[in-house]
């Protein structure tokens, strides 16, 4: 379980920033994005963001709060906001959120991406397809497997993106760590 709740920061960049290819940016606006999720983990629907933190001992939410921060991510309840800049949208810099994960795409299309992301590190699998509506607005499907502490959770995910502004504010750009 607490694997899981330190790799989510990541999977909520990874569905994110998955929208990138390598050597092809995302055809969407820089700026303010405002992502909707759905998610169900082993056919149960999922607890979102606000339920989960809740669920937190207070030092564990805040270390949670600050990674999600430093990646650039505001979370409430369902909904995440993301800055995400040219650079951000530029797939050679982010398209592994984690170190030990490669993504290899089987379609690129101006208007969908399908790939495969594999993080051996920290077992786990993900199938993923974006489908750009336009320069403001796309939808994600991702079904995800991990493997931890003996148990398999196979989880579907499904995110909204919805640009709001050229102007992020005061939320930060996720960091690129590579």
């Amino acid at each position: 379980m607490l694997r899981i709740k330190t790799v989510l920061p990541a999977m909520i960049s990874f569905t994110l920033i998955a929208i990138s290819a390598s050597g092809q940016v995302a055809p969407i606006k820089p700026g303010l994005w405002q992502i909707q999720i759905e998610r169900e983990t082993n056919g149960k629907k999922s607890p979102d963001m606000s339920e989960r933190l809740k669920n937190m001992p207070p030092e564990r939410r805040a270390e949670v709060e600050a990674a999600m921060k430093q990646r650039g991510i505001e979370a409430s309840g369902s909904t995440v906001k993301v800055c995400q800049t040219r650079e951000t949208l530029d797939a050679s810099k982010f398209v592994n959120p984690l170190p030990d994960c490669k993504t290899t795409y089987s379609s690129r299309t101006n208007s969908s991406w399908k790939s495969h992301t594999s993080c051996s590190q920290n077992h786990l699998e993900s199938d993923s397809e974006i489908i750009f509506s336009g320069p403001e607005s796309y939808s994600v499907k991702i079904t995800s497997t991990l493997q931890s502490a003996g148990q398999t959770k196979t989880t579907h995910m499904n995110r909204t993106g919805k640009w709001l502004s050229a102007d992020c504010g005061d939320i930060k750009p996720p960091s690129i760590e590579k």
